[in-house]
């Protein structure tokens, strides 16, 4: 009779293969959710990467239309008070072409109650030119509205290519329609924008209006995407009851990949961005990752199957081939890791050896395609000297090891940033020196935020400007060089007249976007490479101006006051002009005549400033001008 201990002895073997086919299952379910869990990641990954490039890209449209809202405002006020005679249109003439001052504008115009041609930016006959057909034309003659229309795109008259056009209504004394005045941005300039961005090979970047109907789009060179109608997409199916700004899945109308997006719409315009990378793009990484750890997992659980096969015949070495197990599987995650760095070894003649199968993720070339080669192709030509030294050091036997960083030409990246450990090898026979081994690393993430850290701590981060200690270090870069160079240096210090009464009447959202209208003004003004534009604190702006004398000092400094006085913000507690003004002191010096260090350059700017101040302020004074001293009650 079979007792309970022999059944036992006898099923175990049942037991034992019950387990080991649990255990394969086991690991096949818990790497498919592995898998699955990592698959979904990079899909949340890339929804973060296009979420922020919408954010950026829709502040980039409302910043520009808000540009050419502030200009289109400024031109129709004028119009409207000043009319449309042959006196007025002589000057506006004269004055266009100093509004054109940004590269986001393609060209300002205005039209009279026909549709002709007053007055443009363009230099081009315009006498028998007329837009009366034009669509926003039509719409301001027949609504007294005096908003700011943003049109859909249209092929310009003036040039022949796609632009977007903003305009507005001028009406007479009598509120009757007088014309419309217009502006166009070129969509080439939001195409170029758009390329900044890494967005894979099949992403795109569209801007569109609230109708659908397509403005700009990246890698739209010939311009076959603008004026698409889109209105019919599912997008904008039930656009009213969708969120402001969404992660949106969907196959695009327009090239038919499937694409994984992010849309956001301006809270201030009628537009809308779509950010959008092709989810094949975004999830060919993990496909090839995934690929390579699945027939790492099948052949663990085959190996696990066979040695399963054989714990049922010889349940005694169990605990041996347990040990086994564990022992080939941390060598199996050993060598999965260190394959992340690309192994290489170089002969004598720097002809690669050998090549690591990583070289394709981090040069983008198959081991196949780089034996033979010249192990220092690719490198960037400023970091060839210094790598061919560090290579030629350890061949000649002058170091045993070194490490560098450099750049390296990736075959689909562009340029990527490497580290490289270089250690040599000797001949198993002579002992001698045949080669080096070298270990290189992709290190252009960590690269990419070091600058990002560095720009961050030099940037001030409402303006763009740089910010004060940035600002003083130049100061001090540029008193030395001005002092060895014998040359000139002049500084212009600009304060927004009564900005707490601003803070206070309109709210702080209001002083920032008035603190950024300037700071755009001092970009502008500030083009050669030398200058330097910078918020010096609070509302107080500073203005660097190497190898500039006093009366190019004072041009700058009247034509930065002026831009803003001319961008008419409303400041109703900044008498006499009702406007947000700004008080300028400007001093210049020249540090090979002196002994004293570029405080004093400051301090007489400074000066300068609360001279125009106590003078009445919105005026420039420069340094040793004699002004009139303000009469002071009794």
């Amino acid at each position: 009779m079979t007792t309970g201990r022999e059944l036992g002895k006898t099923r175990l073997p049942l037991w034992a293969a019950g387990f080991v086919i649990l255990t394969c299952f086991a690991i096949l379910g818990l790497s498919a959710w592995r898998e699955w869990e990592t698959r979904n990641a990079d899909l949340k990954n890339a929804e973060i990467d296009v979420a922020n490039l919408a954010h950026s890209l829709i502040q980039h449209a409302d910043d520009t239309f808000e540009l050419v809202d502030t200009i289109l405002v400024g031109l129709v006020h004028r119009l409207e008070i000043d009319g449309t005679g042959p006196d007025t249109i002589t000057k506006l003439q004269a004055y266009l072409p100093t509004r054109k001052s940004s590269d986001r504008i393609r060209g300002i115009f205005v039209y009279d109650a026909s549709g002709q041609w007053l007055a443009t930016t363009e230099r081009l006959d315009f006498s028998k030119l007329n837009n009366s057909d034009r669509e926003y034309f039509q719409r301001h003659r027949d609504s007294p509205e005096m908003g700011t229309l943003i049109g859909p795109p249209v092929k310009s008259r003036a040039g022949g290519q796609w632009v977007v056009t903003a305009s507005r209504r001028i009406n007479d004394a009598d509120g009757g329609f007088a014309g419309v005045a217009l502006l166009t941005i070129d969509v080439g300039y939001f195409v170029k924008f758009y390329e900044r961005f890494d967005i894979g090979t099949n992403g795109s970047a569209s801007l569109l209006n609230d109708s659908g109907i397509m403005l700009a789009r990246s890698r739209d060179d010939s311009g076959g995407f603008v004026g698409r109608d889109l209105s019919n997409a599912p997008l904008f199916k039930g656009w009213e009851s969708r969120p402001a700004a969404a992660v949106y899945y969907f196959k695009s109308p327009l090239d038919g990949v499937q694409r994984l997006s992010y849309y956001q719409r301006s809270s201030r315009y009628p537009l809308m961005v779509l950010a959008s990378k092709s989810r094949d793009d975004v999830l060919a990484p993990w496909r090839q990752a995934a690929a390579a750890r699945t027939t790492f997992v099948l052949g663990l659980v085959l190996l696990i199957a066979v040695i399963g096969f054989y714990l049922v015949r010889q349940l005694v070495q169990r605990q041996r081939t347990a040990q086994a197990l564990v022992v080939n599987e941390a060598n199996f995650r050993l060598l999965a890791e260190q394959s992340s760095d690309m192994v290489t070894r170089i002969g004598l003649d720097n002809r690669l050896l050998y090549v690591s199968p990583s070289c394709v993720r981090i040069t983008g070339w198959s081991s196949d395609e780089l034996l033979s080669t010249s192990a220092l192709a690719g490198i960037h030509a400023d970091d060839m000297e210094r790598v061919e030294q560090a290579i030629a050091a350890l061949k000649n036997g002058e170091a045993e090891e070194t490490r560098f960083v450099y750049r390296h030409r990736h075959r689909d990246k562009g340029e990527i940033w490497a580290e490289a450990a270089l250690h040599v090898t000797l001949a198993s026979d002579s002992g001698e020196i045949d080669g080096v081994v070298a270990v290189v690393r992709d290190i252009t993430e960590q690269k990419d935020l070091q600058d990002k850290l560095a720009s961050l701590a030099t940037t001030d981060g409402l303006t763009g400007l740089v910010n004060r200690r940035a600002f003083d270090e130049r100061l001090a870069e540029e008193w030395a060089r001005a002092r060895r160079d014998g040359t000139q240096l002049s500084l212009l210090l600009i304060d927004v007249d009564h900005f707490k009464k601003f803070n206070d009447q309109y709210g702080h959202l209001a002083g920032d976007g008035c603190l950024r209208a300037l700071g755009r003004i001092l970009s502008t003004h500030t083009k050669r490479q030398a200058d330097v534009a910078a918020r010096y604190g609070g509302e107080e702006f500073a203005v660097l101006l190497p190898n500039t004398g006093p009366e190019g000092c004072a041009e700058v400094g009247e034509g930065i006051r002026k831009a803003l006085h001319d961008l008419a913000m409303p400041h109703a507690q900044s008498p006499p002009s009702r406007l947000v003004t700004a008080s300028v002191g400007g001093a210049t010096s020249l540090p090979s005549q002196t002994t004293a260090d570029c405080s004093t350059l400051v301090g007489a700017a400074d000066r300068a400033l609360y001279a125009a101040k106590d003078n009445g302020r919105d005026r420039l004074v420069m340094s040793g001008q004699v002004v009139p001293w303000p009469a002071r009650s009794a």
